[in-house]
């Protein structure tokens, strides 16, 4: 095992490597960047190096500049360049982006000031918050769910709640984030949950159990939304492990022995079939915590990582952009190695080491 673990750590730094190459060649081609964004907010604003670099003979509309630059004076196009960094070749960038990735440092956010560590680290407990409380809804529904379907297998319980699932299922987490707000948040309907944030305004200041309460009563919303579409290929794994194991000839020989139904179920269909489903357990919250909670987020106006990553890539930022992929991608590889130990944990038998 010991072995295992050493080659996957080893792989961890090229396929970081790989993925940050590979989006950074991307965003290179990607029109817009954030020269062109600070050029248009000081247009917007209307500096008054603008206005005097519009008014005479620095005015430019030399082709090759930015798009959104002509009309400023090109020193001035050229100091926005060398303050993000964009007077050195794209490779020079990526090196030094890289060399300061394996230290952790990160950079500093174009468009906030703020280090990128300090950021990531600000907005992780609203998106951990929301991520965990969905993760452990979605089990402690989808495990009994699927469990109840598989002992009813074709029953009519098992037809009404497979297409109950499939439906939760179709509907995208932040279309249905949309119609909570509108059925629930003053939308059009009622107004029993609030729309934004999880805190109260002034809610630092109350005791401890009105905190608690007020948190609780801003969570509903997002972590519904989350659930609703999130528990349905669980309940279907768990079913079909279940079913698989309640077919196999140890289950036939312990009702033959006179085994109970529940003694055969949970003394023993119990531990082979949820041997996939406890280890999938980490990539799951990751996987609610870095893709479906972002939209989720955008809706509730939630200050998480979701929100942020959004507001980055609208704005360019890059160091915010490449720094919380960065962070992701090395949680997920990390995650996944975590998911192939829990399967030893689970179930000794599995042996990575004597794998074929």
């Amino acid at each position: 095992m010991g072995g295992y673990i050493a080659r996957r750590i080893l792989l961890i730094l090229p396929t970081l490597l790989g993925i940050i190459a590979i989006n950074f060649a991307v965003v290179q081609l990607a029109p817009g960047g954030p020269v062109d964004q600070m050029i248009a907010e000081i247009k917007g604003r209307g500096d008054v190096t603008t206005r005097v670099a519009g008014t005479g003979a620095g005015e430019t509309s030399a082709p090759g500049l930015y798009q959104g630059a002509r009309g400023l004076d090109p020193q001035i196009v050229a100091d926005i360049s060398k303050m993000f960094g964009f007077d050195k070749p794209p490779l020079t960038r990526f090196a030094d982006m890289v060399k300061g990735y394996l230290s952790f440092d990160f950079g500093r956010s174009f468009f906030r000031d703020q280090s990128v560590l300090s950021l990531v680290v600000q907005k992780m407990p609203v998106s951990i918050s929301i991520g965990l409380w969905s993760t452990l809804l979605i089990y402690l529904v989808s495990i009994p769910l699927g469990i109840a379907k598989a002992v009813r297998d074709g029953s009519r319980f098992d037809v009404v709640s497979s297409a109950a699932i499939l439906v939760g299922y179709a509907i995208p987490g932040f279309l249905f984030a949309i119609l909570l707000v509108v059925l629930f948040a003053g939308g059009s309907f009622v107004q029993w949950f609030p729309l934004r944030g999880l805190t109260s305004s002034g809610a630092e200041t109350w005791p401890w159990p009105e905190r608690v309460i007020d948190y609780l009563w801003h969570v509903v919303l997002p972590t519904v939304a989350l659930v609703a579409g999130g528990f349905a290929s669980l309940t279907m794994l768990t079913k079909n492990c279940f079913l698989e194991e309640i077919r196999k000839q140890y289950v036939v020989t312990a009702r033959a022995k006179g085994a109970g139904e529940q003694r055969v179920l949970y003394g023993h269909v119990f531990r082979n079939a949820m041997l996939l489903i406890v280890a999938g357990f980490p990539a799951a919250f990751i996987g609610i915590l870095f893709s479906s909670a972002l939209l989720v987020e955008i809706v509730f106006s939630l200050d998480g990582l979701g929100l942020l990553g959004f507001e980055s890539a609208i704005r360019r930022d890059y160091p915010v952009m490449f720094g919380t992929l960065y962070i992701f991608t090395l949680i997920g590889l990390v995650v996944q190695l975590i998911g192939d130990l829990m399967y030893t944990l689970v179930d000794p038998r599995i042996d990575f080491e004597t794998r074929e």
